[in-house]
């Protein structure tokens, strides 16, 4: 069973996290006054009826859906583009690990974006689903502290709220690929990195460790922000890197869509820098020079997250919440062994030029 959220809600629609957000409340407090609850004070509760009002909320629909005591077999997923194979293996391991024990998952795509993440958040908590999973945006989570629900993080930490976090060890995985290339005696070696995320923040981390274990200096001009993080924007910059007097002899591409940027852009050169990317994809080993990898088992992520949630839920596991890190593994193809070429220059002026 899956869905996915528009991420564009009905402005007319007002939602829990509406209400509780102009009463200056929890999300836990307006669902105890919508069913009749207890431990609410006369003047909190108060503030709720009004905003309640105030917004035109849909309080006896709400109230169906929150009713005490529903049992739920239903999780829910939160995360990014499902067309990215990264996401799509976390929500089809996850899906398979539920079902395994008779549990549905709805899914909610919603990628970078922190008020649909918080409006798809609120569908669900009325839809009583039993526990949620999330690949968090970089808002605040302190709301869902009183979702009154167990909640595992995947593949990045939140921000306001203590809970489980199952993750992929990224800064491990960084200086895993600098460190190769730095054996095979790169120096200059250029690092693409997607948008400010978590993920490839530790990545960069990890990279300028394995350069402070050398004994070198980084060349902060070859640490490239890439102003969005698909193949367009890496090849664009790989050009240009390219195009200097001292070009890299080598690049770390922080996301399998970067690497994919980095090999279309290196078509068009002389010689041929050394690649590592971070993540597998889909013919990695069937290019005419297979691309060395830094891999972790993105399947285990989901999995993992789901086994966790389902004890949570099941109240078998109350631990105090847990931090999973998921190792990575260099995988030698080829591509990232090559040795330190002359670095020409490329054929063609970079484009925009």
């Amino acid at each position: 069973m899956s869905e996915t959220f528009p991420r564009q809600p009905e402005p007319s629609r007002p939602t829990m996290i509406d209400v509780a957000k102009r009463a200056g409340v929890g999300l836990g407090t307006v669902s105890r006054v919508v069913n009749g609850g207890a431990g609410v004070r006369d003047e909190t509760a108060s503030r709720v009826r009004a905003a309640i009002d105030a917004l035109g909320f849909q309080r006896n629909e709400v109230a169906r859906a929150l009713r005490p005591g529903k049992k739920s077999s239903s999780l829910a997923l939160v995360l990014g583009d499902l067309t990215n194979p990264f996401f799509a293996t976390i929500a089809k391991s996850s899906l398979e690990v539920a079902g395994q024990v008779g549990f549905a998952v709805v899914l909610g795509s919603v990628d970078e974006d922190p008020e649909g993440e918080k409006r798809a958040i609120q569908e669900l908590v009325g839809r009583q689903v039993a526990g949620l999973m999330i690949v968090p945006d970089q808002g605040d989570h302190s709301f869902l502290a009183s979702a009154g629900v167990p909640v595992v993080f995947v593949d990045r930490p939140a921000h306001g709220i203590d809970a489980d976090i199952v993750m992929v060890d990224n800064e491990g995985g960084g200086r895993l690929a600098a460190e190769h290339l730095l054996q095979q005696g790169h120096e200059r070696i250029a690092i693409l990195l997607a948008p400010s995320y978590y993920t490839t923040g530790r990545r960069l981390r990890g990279y300028r460790r394995a350069y402070r274990s050398a004994g070198l200096d980084v060349d902060e001009s070859l640490v490239v922000q890439l102003p969005e993080g698909n193949a367009e924007a890496a090849e664009k910059a790989t050009r240009e890197l390219m195009h200097r007097p001292d070009p890299p002899t080598a690049f770390f591409a922080s996301t399998n869509f970067l690497t994919e940027g980095v090999l279309r852009a290196l078509r068009e050169v002389d010689a041929e820098p050394a690649v590592v990317g971070f993540d597998d994809f889909r013919l990695a080993d069937m290019l005419p020079t297979p691309v060395t990898v830094v891999a972790s088992d993105i399947a285990e992520l989901g999995r993992t997250a789901a086994r966790l949630l389902l004890d949570r839920t099941s109240g078998t596991d109350t631990r105090p919440p847990q931090r999973i890190v998921l190792p990575c593994a260099l995988i030698q193809r080829g591509s990232g062994e090559r040795p330190p070429s002359a670095g020409k220059r490329i054929k063609a002026e970079p484009a925009g030029e």
